[in-house]
């Protein structure tokens, strides 16, 4: 039978019993008649103590005293004895440690053309740990940021799941951008090099699909499909941008959550969206407390009560046209960096502006003019704006974007053909609007970024195993 992780035997009530311990040294402590080790197993934030006792004869014996002396920080090791209460603050038990085991040895030391266990016992840059990102989970703060990541990704499936919602992979290749703005990575077989040589143009109809393929930036439009014969979908995937921003606030490759719902209009949009994010929030403060308490302690002082704040706020609504006349009204004594005005995109310290300083509170942004969002945004009345939606939390602004969607085929084509697409690229999408249209919503949140506003990590490099960036693949 496979031994308890380590968070199972931290939650045991000591009884005597014989317990086993698997995982990796986090600190060894020898003093004249104990020997402490800290091992971690990365199932929970805390490890557990295990402490040898040499008692009156002063040795533990020669065998396990040569095991002690060579286990360093970062060795994998098993520990066998019996569980009981712990003197020390901080844990309720700690192991009565009888023999040791060394399976994997982490030298302190360069020791040939092996170099030393680049992680001992200090605190480490987080540029630093970046440089050694596979070995970076086993530091405090990456075991934390993948915990929370792992609750938060299972919490989505779990709102959508008790939805309603079917779960749908929509494709990573796609000969579609579902945004219209260009910024793609191109999938291709063709010789580059032999083209480049030859100076011809590249044929795509020899290429591996036929047509010029791409990685995709969104599997929104494929999940329209699926909603208007399913009612409720949603995708959580691995999505591209091809941008190059080098940030805290972009990655090249990121994952994507986006539901689509047929027959739902802004306003159910809107409470799908907020619901969404309680449910995350609650979920987390739930089941990740320690996780959390270590960020709120060292990384970003105040997120568990951010996190409690918006679960217990009711979202403010506001359209575009009334947040930008606050933001005008403010002006100067703002000191923005960029100036507000009525057709121009909300930046990050305006979003950051209205939900901290204006509404202090999440807010819903909505009808945005039609020149700044996507094609497939449903058109107001006034022909000037659009049904499009963002979700505004405090201390980082947008955290969710969407919209309900053109559902009149006129429109739809027409609004192609003004921002310079062709049509026949989206014959299969126009197809939704022929063949028994439906109004439908959605809304798309990247999963990094929510990881990023749980955690106040302030790098999104930092809350994805490996991060992909301009200039960055490494891993």
């Amino acid at each position: 039978m496979a031994s308890l992780l380590i968070k199972e035997i931290l939650a045991t009530p000591p009884a005597s019993q014989d317990v086993t311990v698997r995982g990796w040294v986090r600190t060894k402590r020898d003093l004249k008649n104990l020997v402490f080790v800290e091992v971690n197993d990365g199932s929970g934030f805390n490890g557990i103590q295990c402490t040898f006792d040499r008692g009156s004869a002063g040795s533990l014996g020669e065998e396990l005293e040569a095991a002690l002396g060579a286990v360093n920080t970062g060795s994998s090791v098993e520990i066998r004895g019996k569980l009981a209460p712990s003197p020390a603050s901080g844990q309720a038990v700690e192991v009565a440690a009888s023999d040791l085991s060394i399976i994997g040895d982490a030298p302190a030391e360069s020791t040939g053309n092996i170099a030393a266990y680049p992680l001992q016992k200090k605190r480490h840059s987080l540029e630093f740990l970046r440089e050694i990102a596979h070995l970076r989970a086993r530091t405090n703060t990456f075991g934390a940021v993948t915990r929370v990541r792992s609750r938060l990704g299972f919490a989505v499936h779990q709102f959508f799941q008790e939805r309603g919602f079917q779960y749908i992979q929509t494709p990573i290749i796609t000969a579609s951008d579902a945004e219209g703005a260009g910024a793609m990575f191109q999938v291709t077989t063709l010789d580059l090099e032999a083209l480049a040589k030859s100076g011809k143009a590249p044929d795509y109809t020899k290429d591996f699909f036929g047509k010029r393929s791409y990685l995709t930036v969104s599997g929104q439009l494929e999940a329209e499909t699926y909603a208007t014969a399913l009612t409720r979908v949603y995708t959580f995937g691995p999505t591209f941008r091809a941008e190059n921003s080098n940030t805290t606030r972009h990655l090249a490759e990121f994952w994507m959550i986006e539901p689509e719902a047929a027959f739902a209009h802004l306003e159910d949009n809107m409470i799908l969206a907020e619901d969404f994010l309680k449910y995350l929030f609650n979920a987390v403060l739930s089941d990740c407390a320690e996780d959390l308490a270590f960020f709120d302690a060292h990384v970003e002082k105040g997120i568990i009560d951010t996190l409690k704040s918006v679960i217990n706020s009711k979202f403010t609504h506001m359209s575009y046209t009334d947040a930008m006349a606050e933001l005008e009204k403010a002006g100067s004594n703002a000191a923005f960096e960029f100036k507000p005005y009525w057709g121009c995109d909300l930046q990050s310290e305006h979003e950051k502006f209205l939900t901290e300083k204006i509404v202090k509170g999440p807010v819903i942004v909505t009808d945005y003019p039609k020149e700044i969002k996507a094609f497939y945004m449903k058109m107001n009345d006034d022909n000037k704006t659009v049904r499009a939606m963002d979700v505004l939390v405090p201390r980082l602004g947008e955290i969710i974007g969407g919209s309900e969607r053109e559902d009149n085929l006129d429109r739809l084509e027409k609004r192609i053909r003004e921002m310079g697409m062709d049509t026949a690229d989206y014959s299969w999408y126009l197809d939704l609007r022929r063949y028994g249209t439906a109004p439908h919503s959605g809304f798309g949140m990247g999963f990094e970024r929510l990881v990023q506003y749980v955690t106040g990590m302030a790098n999104i490099r930092d809350v994805i195993p490996y991060p992909r960036a301009v200039g960055q693949a490494e891993f």
